[in-house]
């Protein structure tokens, strides 16, 4: 029974009931040691009943470096079904498991072991609704808990209850932000703690011991339950002397809760036989409870299985029916691990080892077991960490680290202490990273691996938005190793220097096309081509030619060919050509490589590259006015990006949202989601968000759509001439600059821009970008040359497809013209304006055109009375779009990383929005 937990039962119940009409949550319970979480987890099963299928696991203290320990006990049930998942997550979560071949698994993204997650969890409830309880989710293994994040972030439609608990304070670590429903446990009630501690003791308790108990206790359930014991057993009974030395020590006020806790748990143990102690203990090491490996391990220590009694008899473990011993709480395991001697801890793990077979969990106990460097064991270390790095998995770092701890030699203890800090950057954890190369680069001379250190921690740098420091760091790193080395620090470099300034960008590329590199090495064809491609964008010469014989740099369909062709892995290595294309302005190029890299990432499963490569994607679709599809993409991309933590892409794509929404004229959308985009950085950085540049051009469109030139000037005079002057947004934005500025009576702020721009035209060689310079030079002047200059841009605008800057350019030489007293003339250029800027919803600015129009004379059509607009949200329009092409429900789901069950469920909803009944009338709806 429960005591006082009325509001977080009704919580549990709520969770229980969404599963049970076919919806999915997720709830998490949060709250000191013993404050009621495991019950509330226990309460949970029991409401379920037989209507529920339940999965269960738990994290382990001791064993939170073993890569995917705590998802392969929670998915055990489901393994026999990993068939229906998509063949990359299949392979993903078979990988994880290992369940292979037996071959080295190729890398994986870790973002496929969610997916799966995701989607065995959602076959487990196909037949009735699953209950998952993960308990102690603190000190679940980073890769279990990354993955299982993921999933319960993307359920939706499933019959999936996912009830999570995890411990605050003390040395418990802090969990990552969720954004899932929480409930905070607080201590009891003072009425309820009193009724729970009558239940547990009785009513003959002395009034001062009770009194005692409340107070040390503090509403908290567990010490409310297993205080007595221990106060029972020291203090004296009538008649008697003081309890014998098999009773527990006494448990001082001062000590922390938790700590008093552990000490009444372990007192029940101690007077446990020493056989069953010894058994308990086993247990405890053991990560999984799986009786087939404790009663072994248990036997090796002269133990036999029968000393399982007695702990079973006092109700500190249970053994349940698939053969997995369950301790009372996970305080009571704690308990037993944190005051069993040294010596006699070390001699569990290595029993455990010895009763388990080869492979990482062997290795892991016998790492925890070694007293002494061991060459061999340090071996099976170093290839336990290979095989995390390859499937994904956090603990690569920690298996490396306790390698070069256990290596005998130095220089190999050395190469080891590097590998380490390299995975610790890869996982994200920063500081260890940077603390293992301090003592790494104490140790040797080696200039690789000094190279490599300066890597890692220029890698940290980077996150943490110290981008110049991050950029010489690179540069440094990169002189004096061999040209394939330097090539990936150079490839890093220019990221860095990206966001530092458009000087750093120009040394980076000027080392780039410098290097040696031989002809059949995979990261020549794109060493080539990035300084070739955005050296001249940025107004500098390309490598190895003057200004006057610039060449342009071949497609960037050919580099990726010859790439491929020379084995460079794709798409990851491929994705910088995107951005380069469009840094070029070939957004075409950006269009169709960018769709086939995004497709082959997908088939691939390598979901992790995918928000860059749809960012990029998302921005030659909005450049070629295809607003509706970049919407669809970047949508998309930033719900990828937010699973995988990937912050600069969740800020640029949010910020890129916000520009369409500018377009739209949505102006709290705008905003809000400027605001969104701004607020986002990393945990631990503290640089300006990677969507600023877009953000400003946002917001700068969204006041001049709305008739506010001067707010928009000063917004894009400082995106144009501040430190982020040579990004995509900066550059196309220079347009926008000059027509504010004209509006305003003060052209000359535009004016250098305009310079800047009209070289970068010139070097794109585009017939759009000379369309926009056009554009520019008629508003600019003189009067006399505005109306040649207009009439040239329109016949190039006529074969870019760039609806929106097209009806924009018509617009303004249409005012120019009324303006000229040229109102017959001006009319037609009006109406095709505000033709397009209504097809594509662009209403301040088919708003704008209609009072144009009207000033003319002519009678311009009422705005629709509906949004040209879909009825159907991304996600809906995204799936029906895919159905409409034949996809089944689970193709879809493969494609869009869902479950069937969500697909379905969003089709359903579209059908009403769009008039109809069927899948087969989806084509002609769409």
């Amino acid at each position: 029974m429960l005591y006082g937990r009325e509001h977080e039962q009704a919580a549990v119940d709520g969770l229980l009931a969404t599963a049970r009409g076919g919806g999915s949550g997720v709830l998490l319970l949060r709250g000191e040691p013993g404050i009621g979480k495991t019950a509330l987890l226990e309460h949970a099963v029991a409401r379920a009943g037989e209507a529920f299928r339940v999965v269960r696991a738990a994290g382990v203290e001791y064993e939170a470096e073993l890569p995917f320990a705590g998802l392969s006990l929670l998915l055990a049930p489901g393994l026999d079904r990993l068939e229906v998942l998509p063949a990359p997550q299949r392979r993903a979560l078979e990988a994880a498991f290992g369940l292979g071949d037996g071959h080295a698994p190729a890398p994986a993204d870790r973002l496929l072991t969610g997916l799966a997650t995701l989607g065995l969890l959602a076959e487990l409830a196909s037949e009735r609704p699953l209950l998952c309880v993960v308990d102690d989710l603190q000190w679940l293994d980073r890769a279990s808990l990354d993955a299982l994040l993921l999933a319960a972030r993307r359920l939706q439609a499933e019959g999936v209850a996912l009830l999570l608990a995890a411990r605050t304070g003390g040395t418990a670590p802090d969990l990552p932000a969720t954004g899932f429903p929480e409930v905070h446990l607080a201590g009891l009630p003072a009425p309820d703690a009193v009724r729970l501690l009558e239940h547990r003791a009785g009513p003959g308790l002395p009034a001062a011991v009770r009194g005692r108990l409340l107070a040390e206790a503090a509403g908290n359930p567990l010490a409310l339950t297993e205080l007595p014991v221990a106060v029972a057993a020291q203090t004296p009974a009538a008649g008697a002397g003081t309890a014998g030395a098999g009773s527990p020590s006494p448990a001082p006020g001062g000590l922390p809760l938790t700590s008093r806790l552990l000490i009444a748990f372990h007192g029940q143990v101690t007077g446990l036989p020493p056989a069953t102690q010894t058994l308990l203990l086993v247990a405890a090491a053991e990560e999984s409870g799986e009786l087939d490996v404790v009663l072994p391990a248990a036997a090796a220590l002269g133990v036999p299985a029968e000393h399982l009694g007695p702990a079973e008899e006092s109700g500190l473990v249970t053994v349940a029916p698939d053969r997995r011993i369950a301790f009372r709480h996970p305080l009571l395991r704690a308990a037993i691990l944190q005051r069993a001697p040294h010596h006699q801890r070390l001699t569990a793990h290595r029993a455990v080892a010895g009763a388990l077979p080869d492979g990482d969990r062997r290795t892991w106990h016998l790492a925890l077991a070694a007293t002494a460097p061991d060459a061999a064991l340090a071996d099976a270390l170093e290839r336990t960490a290979v095989r995390a790095g390859a499937r994904g998995a956090h603990g690569a770092a920690a298996a490396y680290e306790r390698a070069a701890r256990l290596t005998p030699d130095r220089d190999g203890a050395t190469r080891r202490l590097v590998l380490a800090a390299e995975a610790a950057t890869e996982e994200g954890r920063l500081a260890q990273a940077e603390a293992l190369a301090e003592e790494a680069g104490g140790r040797t001379d080696s200039a690789l691996a000094h190279a490599l250190l300066d890597q890692v921690r220029a890698t940290a740098h980077f996150w943490r938005g110290s981008y110049p420091t991050a950029h010489r760091l690179l540069l440094d790193a990169a002189t004096g190793v061999a040209a394939p080395h330097a090539a990936r620090m150079l490839f890093q470099a220019f990221h860095a220097a990206w966001y530092a300034g458009e000087e750093p960008v120009v040394a980076v590329l000027d080392r780039l096309a410098a290097l040696p590199l031989a002809e059949d090495d995979p990261l020549t064809p794109l060493a080539r081509h990035l300084p070739a491609a955005v050296l001249p964008a940025l107004g500098h010469p390309g490598p190895g030619h003057p200004a006057p014989a610039r060449r342009q740099p071949p497609t960037a369909r050919d580099t990726a060919a010859a790439a491929r062709g020379a084995g460079a892995e794709s798409p990851a290595d491929l994705v910088q050509l995107c951005g380069a294309t469009l840094i070029l302005g070939r957004d075409e190029e950006t269009a169709e490589l960018g769709g086939e890299l995004v497709a082959e990432a997908r088939a691939k499963g390598a979901v992790g590259v995918m928000p860059t490569l749809q960012f990029f994607l998302a921005e030659a679709e909005l450049f070629h006015g295809r607003h509706r599809d970049a919407e669809l993409t970047a949508t998309e991309a930033l719900a990828l990006a937010r699973d995988t933590g990937q912050h600069q892409w969740v800020s640029q794509l949010t910020a890129l949202l916000a520009y369409l929404a500018a377009l739209d004229g949505a102006e709290d959308r705008c905003t809000g989601l400027v605001a969104e985009s701004l607020a986002t950085t990393g945990p631990q950085t503290a640089a300006p968000a990677a969507g600023l540049p877009w953000a400003h051009w946002a917001l700068a469109l969204l006041d001049l759509g709305h008739g506010r030139a001067g707010a928009a000037a000063d917004r894009l005079h400082t995106l144009t001439s501040g430190p982020h002057r040579h990004h995509v947004s900066a550059t196309r934005a220079v347009p926008d600059l000059v027509e504010a500025a004209v509006r305003l009576g003060t052209p000359e702020r535009a004016a250098e821009a305009y310079e800047r721009f009209a070289r970068w035209s010139a070097a794109a060689d585009r017939p759009w970008t000379e369309a926009l310079r056009l554009r520019c030079q008629a508003l600019l002047g003189p009067d006399e040359l505005a109306e040649s200059a207009y009439r040239a841009a329109l016949d190039l605008h006529g074969s870019a497809n760039r609806p929106f800057e097209q009806a924009r350019t018509a617009l303004l030489y249409g005012e120019w013209l009324r303006r000229s007293r040229r109102r017959t003339d001006a009319r037609p250029q009006l109406r095709a304006a505000l033709e397009t800027f209504e097809r594509l919803a662009a209403h301040p600015w088919a708003a704008r055109a209609r009072t144009e129009l009207t000033a003319t004379g002519a009678p311009a059509p009422a705005p629709a009375d509906t949004p040209h607009a879909s009825p159907l949200t991304p996600q809906e329009l995204q799936i029906a779009r895919l159905a409409a092409r034949g996809l089944t429900n689970r193709e879809i789901a493969a494609q869009l990383f869902l479950s069937p069950r969500t697909v379905a469920h969003h089709l359903y909803k579209a059908y009403p929005k769009l008039g109809i009944t069927s899948r087969a009338e989806l084509p002609a709806a769409l």
